[in-house]
């Protein structure tokens, strides 16, 4: 299994550096949010697009198992977006975004999103030939994610927590949360945000380079 298990990653380590010389080539900056199923990533990117106005164009890659429903949502915005349905599948691979990059085309220099399956293990361990990963979790998740799913948090670039707006309401300690981050990853930056309130969305906007 482990022969096999390293077998299958490097060939999606080979699509997902044929995935980044494209991407690269054309000046496609993007970013691989990955999350729990209900932290907030699809809010986040519809509040992102709509604040993005024509400070940058933005393309989004959907996966999900099923369903169309966050692509409705991101096309509603008016932005550009492709659905990947992984069926059983947890996770995005360099293959399937390669697929997803051939139906979306898009525009050179534009902000790429690819929202990848909801899960806080699987999508760690696939390249898809992104620029930065990001990893979003909310408050109602619990404080000790970053320590439970450690290998998630590791391959981050960036963690946002998301739902700032439920902290009066739920048990969270968004210090402490910090601390775990660091204690499995002391590169990553950590920024706290509401995406349907808008709290410290500069912050986000800021990393992503289009405020």
């Amino acid at each position: 299994m482990v022969t096999l298990e390293q077998k299958v990653l490097a060939k999606n380590d080979d699509l997902a550096a044929a995935n980044r010389a494209w991407l690269a080539e054309r000046r496609i900056r993007t970013v691989n949010l990955m999350s729990s199923p209900g932290a907030g990533k699809t809010t986040l990117l519809e509040r992102t697009i709509r604040d993005a106005g024509d400070a940058r164009p933005v393309a989004v890659v959907e996966g999900d198992q099923e369903t169309r429903l966050d692509a409705e949502r991101i096309r509603r915005t008016g932005c550009p977006v492709v659905q990947v349905n992984t069926g059983a599948g947890c996770h995005l691979d360099a293959a399937m975004l390669r697929t997803a990059l051939d139906r979306l085309d898009p525009a050179d220099g534009c902000l790429l999103f690819v929202e990848n399956v909801g899960n806080l293990v699987c999508p760690a361990l696939f390249d898809l030939g992104e620029d930065a990963k990001a990893v979003i979790f909310s408050v109602t998740e619990g404080t000790d994610k970053p320590l439970k799913y450690p290998y998630m948090f590791a391959a981050a670039d960036l963690i946002v927590v998301n739902k700032l707006d439920l902290l009066p309401y739920v048990d969270f300690d968004l210090d402490a949360c910090r601390e775990h981050v660091a204690s499995v990853n002391p590169k990553a930056e950590v920024v706290a945000v509401s995406a349907t309130r808008g709290d410290n969305l500069g912050s986000w906007y800021d990393w992503l380079a289009i405020s």
